[in-house]
């Protein structure tokens, strides 16, 4: 009775045990790769040592030499993300995004924006969102963002992504190159190469800056390339370094040009440290959730459920069988009780010899 009752309890533990690896795989671990509502507030930091950059000071325009420092600032707007609707309300995120630019001998502010829009929770790619916007001033714009920005997907692939460029306001094709680690993490290496495009800007500040940098130029337009390569942790999609070779040319109607940025941005230690470290924390929580824990509570369920079926239908021993039959007594009676178990004798073989001499008389 009590191997019956240890079985019975084994395999219900172990049942228990397969229902919760069922839940793990097929209805938590479909739900972990996604952007989080809460996601706590980032920051990245990339430099630019022996930069030629172009600096406006109440109202000059100069090229002047120094290092940048570059910060990106990434926060959720849980306000939009609750008014979200349609195919965005459950799929998409609102972040709000900052990035300030300042010369760090001078503490100089040098450039800036914000900006808000939506990602999509799974491939944390741009999506159509109206009331997206872009601020570059003081002045809010509407912007048409797709594409990757500020992270991969959740199970990035060795393929070409399209990643979106603020000062072109479109996307180019990022080609993966080769896997390199990083911090004892393996990452994917993408890079996306823009040559002479141009940057748009607003027409008063081109007139401005040509007949200030150009001699006899009273309008012109700026050429803009860059090579950005992106070090991606490819099971959370994470950027854990980012390296961006920039350059700006101010090119003249009258055929001049100067260039007004020629920099080399890439993400300070610090930052690929965080980077690292955040990303392979995340990374082993996914693994865990989605393949080792449903992998080892089947295993531990399946072992469970066999073991207590063997218990519970387990017959009791021969032995405890044997020891049923009572042991043969002594006395008159014991040679019958004893024949019983095997041939028992007839009693009508044994006379009385008394009896023998009545009758005979």
């Amino acid at each position: 009775m009590r191997s019956r009752v240890i079985g019975a309890a084994l395999f219900g533990v172990g049942v228990l045990a397969l229902v919760f690896a069922g839940g793990l795989a097929f209805v938590v671990a479909p739900q972990v790769d996604r952007l989080p509502y809460d996601l706590e507030r980032t920051q990245s930091v990339a430099e630019a040592p022996n930069a030629r950059f172009l600096q406006i000071t109440e109202g000059k325009a100069k090229v002047n030499q120094g290092t940048l420092r570059s910060t990106i600032t990434v926060q959720p707007d849980a306000k939009e993300t609750a008014e979200l609707d349609g195919p965005l309300d459950g799929n998409a995120v609102v972040w709000l995004v900052g990035q300030e630019v300042v010369h760090t001998e001078s503490k100089a502010l040098i450039s800036a924006y914000s900006t808000s829009l939506a990602l999509d929770r799974k491939t944390a790619a741009a999506q159509q969102w109206d009331k997206q916007w872009l601020d570059i001033g003081n002045d809010r714009q509407s912007v048409n963002y797709s594409g990757q920005i500020y992270k991969f997907p959740f199970g990035t692939e060795k393929k070409t992504y399209d990643i979106f460029d603020r000062d072109i306001n479109g996307t180019q094709p990022a080609s993966f190159v080769k896997t390199e680690q990083i911090k004892g993490l393996e990452t994917y290496l993408f890079t996306q190469r823009i040559q002479d495009a141009t940057q748009e800007l607003p027409a008063d500040r081109l007139k401005l800056l040509a007949s200030q940098l150009l001699p006899g130029a009273t309008n012109g337009k700026v050429s803009y390339s860059n090579t950005r390569s992106v070090w991606v942790e490819p099971t959370t999609g994470q950027f854990i370094k980012v390296q961006e070779t920039q350059s700006k040319k101010l090119v003249g109607d009258n055929g001049q040009e100067v260039v007004i940025l020629d920099a080399v941005f890439t993400y300070t230690d610090d930052t690929i440290a965080t980077s690292a470290d955040t990303a392979g924390s995340n990374r082993q929580l996914l693994q865990t959730v989605k393949l080792w824990g449903p992998l080892a509570l089947l295993v531990i369920g399946l072992v469970l459920v066999i073991v207590g079926l063997l218990k519970a239908l387990r017959r009791p021993r021969a032995a405890a069988v044997a020891g049923s039959v009572p042991e043969p007594r002594s006395g008159p009676h014991a040679e019958t009780v004893s024949a019983g178990v095997g041939k028992p004798e007839r009693a009508t073989q044994r006379t009385d010899p008394d009896r023998q001499q009545k009758s005979d008389g």
